[in-house]
This record gives C-alpha cells, structure tokens and sequence, in this order.
C-alpha cells in the first residue's frame, strides 16, 4: 500500500503520549490520533493559512492537556486510559498533500481513515480547516446509520465557493448527501458566517437539527442530546469557533456567546453513554492567534482526552 501519513516533523511526535504507527496497511489499535492540516482552499494565498499548524501545535502541548497520563484525572474519574494497559492508543502522523497531485491529499485522508476503522480503532482527526470533514465523513460508510453531531458557531451549508465544492463552508452539506449520514444535529449557532439564507433553507429542507448558542444556553445540554436518538453511531465534529471564544480565542471569526467547555464535555460524555461514538475531528484552531497559556489547544486536547477517558469507561474497548 502506498504511504498515507508521515510522522510530525517537530516537537511532540504525538498526541497524549500515545505510540507512533504510520504503518496503517497493518495497524491493530483501539485508539487513533490522525493529523489532516490542510482542507481544500478558495484560493491560492489560503492554501498553508495558519490552521494548518493546528495538528502540531495541539500536539506539542501535550504536557499541559495531560501531566502524566497516570494520574487521576477528574473530567474522567480515572486515569486517561483508566488504568489499561491492554488499550493500544496510537498517533498515526499527518496526510500531507503531494503538489504534483492537487486534491489527493483528500483521497488518501479517507483512505487512512478506512484503515483506521479496519485496524478496529477510533479515529479523532485533528484539523485543518472544517473542509477536512468531508473525505473523513465519507470513510464512515461502514457504520450506516451515522448521526452527524456538529458543534460550530456557522451553518457548513454552502454549496460551493469559488466552484469549490468540498471546502470549509460545506462540510455540512456534502455530509447531508452521504447516504450512510441519516441525521444532523448542529449545535452552538450565532452570529454570522457565510451562509446565506438559501443556506438556511436548505438545511431545514434536509431536516437538520438546528440548535442556536441561545436555544442551548436556555434548555441546557441534556435536553439537547434527548433530542438524539438512543443507540446510534454518532460523529462527532467540533469547529473551534464553536466555543465561546473565552475559552478558544485562536478562530478566525470568535463569536460571544458559544458552547461552553461544560456543556462540550456533557455533549461527549452523554454520546459515549447513548451509543457509539464512531469518530470525532476538531477543526479551524489557528495557533498563532493563541494566547500565552495555548488555552485553545489545551481546550481542544482536553476535549479529546475527555473522549478516550469516557469510551473506555463505556466499555468500548472490552475484549
């Protein structure tokens, strides 16, 4: 099989102290961290914009996210793998784009998350831009129905921009014509994005759940999930710009207002406890806007680590 991934270059050489595993044609895993920084850009200058830098930049604070993976850890009540040591956690590096092959690069996204999948592991992809939602999507075909949970300040809606069909305005969109996607529900809706009003129409021609920031601070979490459907596959897909920008400043449009890092953390935990969560990605965190502590990065590996730390506890991973 051709090479899907190369190892991070700099720093931290994975997430969470996890164990290096490029090699996905043979990986056997319960766990799988993968890197896609880049998305389908509108134009040429947005092609390396800076959420590129995401994937490494929340892997080089790793020490911050977890002080030493065995100890006890609240948001989980346990230690991040809970004391397992038959859980074989893994970061399988970067898709990186091949410039004599523009585009490839999502092809090869999905094929190393099919592997993944076929390697028995849970995949959370760290992005990019929101564009890289779509090839990973489409991977998931195996475990129709899925339930597309979408945290994000933005509808995803637009058709195209720039005759670019698979970009980080319609993630959403794309997903909603994925027969093995048979429900979408998006969380933490405020302000404005690119969406246009036919946007909005199309979304609710579709049947998508649409909860504003507003609705949610209202009824609460928990009245959001009783919403969804018991004992599905649920993906779970977080743009940054989805939380309230107090505790993810690092997005290239903060909106007051957004999801809370509680309420974040009960929308995981409550999906673990629901069904299967298949798969998760965080998305569109641009580093150089972070501030001194990376709270951003440390949010959003604090996000992931609540998801490992939930599923083993659910049992996911039981032999």
């Amino acid at each position: 099989m051709e090479p899907l991934t190369v190892a991070p270059p700099v720093g931290h050489a994975t997430l969470l102290y996890s164990d290096l595993d490029t090699d996905l044609e043979n990986l056997k895993a319960d766990i799988a961290i993968l890197g896609m920084p880049f998305g389908s850009p509108y134009t040429a200058k947005a092609f390396t914009n800076d959420q590129t830098n995401a994937p490494q930049a929340i892997r080089a604070v790793t020490d911050r996210i977890v002080r030493a993976p065995s100890h006890y850890d609240f948001d989980i009540d346990g230690p991040m793998l809970q004391g397992r040591s038959d859980i074989r956690f893994v970061d399988c590096g970067n898709v990186m784009p091949d410039v004599t092959r523009p585009g490839d690069h999502y092809r090869r996204g999905e094929l190393a998350v099919r592997q993944i999948l076929k390697g028995g592991a849970l995949p959370i992809v760290l992005g990019g831009d929101h564009g890289i939602t779509t090839p990973i999507l489409r991977a998931f075909d195996s475990k129709t129905p899925v339930t597309l949970v979408h945290i994000d300040a933005h509808l995803d809606w637009r058709d195209e921009v720039n005759g670019i069909k698979d970009g980080l305005s319609s993630p959403i969109r794309r997903a909603s014509e994925m027969a093995h996607v048979e429900r979408i529900i998006q969380i933490g809706l405020r302000a404005q994005g690119s969406g246009r009003p036919e946007d909005l129409e199309a979304a609710r021609r579709y049947g998508a759940e649409l909860v504003t920031a507003y609705e949610l601070h209202e009824v609460g979490m928990n009245a959001i999930l009783s919403r969804i459907p018991d004992g599905g596959n649920y993906y779970l897909t977080i743009d940054a710009d989805g939380l309230d920008p107090t505790i993810m400043p690092a997005v290239d449009g903060p909106a007051p207002g957004g999801v809370t890092f509680v309420q974040a953390r009960q929308l995981i935990h409550g999906l673990v406890r629901k069904g299967r969560v298949v798969g998760m990605d965080i998305v569109e965190i641009q580093p150089s806007k972070d501030n001194a502590s990376k709270l951003t990065c440390v949010t959003a590996g604090r996000l992931v680590l609540n998801l490992i730390g939930a599923a083993i506890k659910a049992g996911y991973f039981d032999r």
